[in-house]
């Protein structure tokens, strides 16, 4: 990779910010929001270091190859630095792609049955319950916003918050319809069913992010209902908040408190509002192009369980893994870090890298 403009002016920049910082000129916001620029261009400005010096450490040991007291060091440099320069170019240009702000975010996750029955309701809480390992093996904190129990120890629905560093990087792939291949425990035949059931990962959105107008809301109050309500039909806890604009609904029940419900709520609201900005975003940027990884969109069929063979299939990228057990049991690291390889590859497409 060529050290063009681009590289020169980010270090450039880079240097500027720590020196008004250093010299005490900004304070208050202004300080703020150069710390936060320094903070981003500072990995990309290691990865510019660390690829320069590399091929400065090529370039001095292929001028040693003349020199017979030092070729075979030399030869046995260049070898390991064959190796690593690759990975430090593919390091950096990765490190110059457009980043996504939502990124770094908090994750709110919703999980609902579909085509299924009762058999779906029940994949729903087990995959629920899979991505609430998948979060406690990361550090994440996972916070139960709604927990709709079915009768046969399924769910109408589930939504969480997920909060801690990069959820949303990692969990926004989940997106789309998910299928599970098997027998029923009520099957007598032994044959095998097929459910599915729609997860929807969205980023957390701060007040500034969306604008909601109290004029744009119909909000409504009544008795919450369902498996599991001590409170129910007692008192008129249970929230339904409609945005007259866009008409997304989203209804509370899970806590007793009324205010609590509406907070969840507007918690949920926010975040849907601000996905729905992000998709149009994309859409404007990506134009006629598609994601090699899926658009996100909870009516693309994303991924297969088939638990008869043990078997998972990540239809967007042609991944096909037997561990169906580990996965279920939360360790989703393997198919994560495939289709963010995936999408990786595809936007250094899209960037002609």
């Amino acid at each position: 990779m060529a050290v063009d403009d681009r590289l020169e002016r980010i270090v450039a920049r880079s240097e500027e910010l720590q020196d008004i910082m250093a010299s005490g000129e900004a304070t208050g916001e202004t300080f703020t929001r150069l710390s936060r620029e320094y903070a981003e261009l500072e990995p990309v400005v290691a990865s510019i270091q660390a690829y320069r010096a590399a091929v400065e450490q090529k370039e001095g040991a292929e001028a040693l190859l003349d020199d017979p007291e030092m070729r075979d060091l030399a030869r046995a440099e260049l070898e390991e630095l064959h190796d690593s320069i690759p990975v430090l170019e593919r390091a950096l240009r990765l490190a110059l792609l457009p980043k996504d702000e939502a990124d770094e975010r908090s994750a709110i996750l919703e999980i609902r049955p579909a085509a299924g029955g009762d058999e779906a309701g029940l994949f729903a809480s087990e995959l629920f319950d899979a991505y609430r390992r998948f979060s406690e093996r990361n550090g994440w904190r996972f916070e139960v916003m709604e927990y709709a129990e079915s009768e046969v120890s399924g769910i109408k629905e589930g939504m969480a918050t997920i909060s801690g560093r990069s959820v949303f990087a990692r969990l926004k792939y989940e997106s789309g319809v998910h299928r599970v291949q098997r027998v029923p425990a009520t099957e007598s035949q032994g044959r095998i069913h097929t459910s599915t059931v729609t997860v929807a990962v969205l980023p957390e959105a701060e007040e500034v992010d969306v604008t909601i107008n109290d004029d744009d809301l119909r909000i409504d109050v009544y008795r919450a209902s369902g498996a599991g309500g001590q409170h129910v039909n007692k008192t008129e806890s249970a929230v339904r908040i409609t945005h007259i604009p866009t008409g997304v609904v989203v209804a509370m029940q899970e806590e007793k408190s009324q205010h609590k419900n509406r907070a969840k709520a507007m918690k949920i609201l926010r975040a849907r509002l601000y996905e729905a900005q992000r998709a149009a975003a994309h859409a404007e940027r990506a134009q006629d192009r598609k994601s090699q990884v899926g658009t996100g969109d909870r009516s693309e069929r994303i991924r297969t369980y088939n638990f008869p063979q043990g078997r998972v299939t990540e239809h967007r990228i042609n991944l096909t893994l037997y561990k169906i057990d580990r996965i279920m049991a939360g360790e989703f690291d393997e198919v994560v870090d495939a289709l963010t390889q995936e999408e990786q590859t595809a936007l250094l497409a899209a960037e002609g890298f």
